[in-house]
């Protein structure tokens, strides 16, 4: 195991039964807390990174999003969900392991051509992922991968993302 995996996985808590019996929540917040875990996890997500624009899912997303692109020298895009955006939006509809969602981003968020990293905390379902690849594509831009915290691999997310690159910086 690397050091940064044993970083993360050391600095992510398990919270059995939330948001909901039978999920087990995985916890960021250690790791946010911890400047050098935190830093290194920006990096990593940054990497040889040669893109336009950086969008973050809500709301973790966004946590670990914005630093990357400011990183990357690249522009922020948030994806949030449904009636947070003020100005014209494009929305897609997703289910997730416990629910269902809509998740909107702005009409004019991107410039044909785009070149475009989603980035998240976890990739679960791949329900969120997809929708927000669907977003971007339908704006004109141009997804070049996902990039994730952590994979919960037993879930198969990454099958609904078809060719789209993922990477995630811990698989579990």
């Amino acid at each position: 195991m690397t050091d940064l995996t044993t970083t993360i996985l050391s600095r992510i808590r398990d919270v059995p039964g939330y948001p909901q019996p039978g999920v087990v929540f995985k916890d960021i917040t250690p790791l946010l807390g911890d400047h050098a875990a935190f830093s290194a996890v920006v990096d990593a997500l940054a990497d040889e990174l040669d893109v336009d624009k950086v969008v973050g899912i809500e709301a973790r997303g966004f946590i670990l999003a914005a630093p990357v692109a400011c990183k990357a020298g690249a522009g922020f895009v948030p994806v949030r969900k449904k009636g947070k955006l003020p100005a014209e939006t494009l929305e897609a509809s997703y289910d997730l392991e416990y629910g269902s969602a809509v998740i909107e981003v702005h009409r004019d968020a991107f410039a044909p051509g785009d070149r475009v990293l989603i980035v998240d905390d976890v990739l679960a379902t791949g329900g969120t992922a997809r929708a927000t690849v669907e977003l971007v594509s339908r704006a004109g831009a141009e997804v070049v991968g996902v990039s994730v915290l952590m994979e919960l691999a037993f879930l198969k997310g990454r099958d609904r993302l078809g060719d789209v690159d993922v990477r995630a910086l811990v698989v579990v």
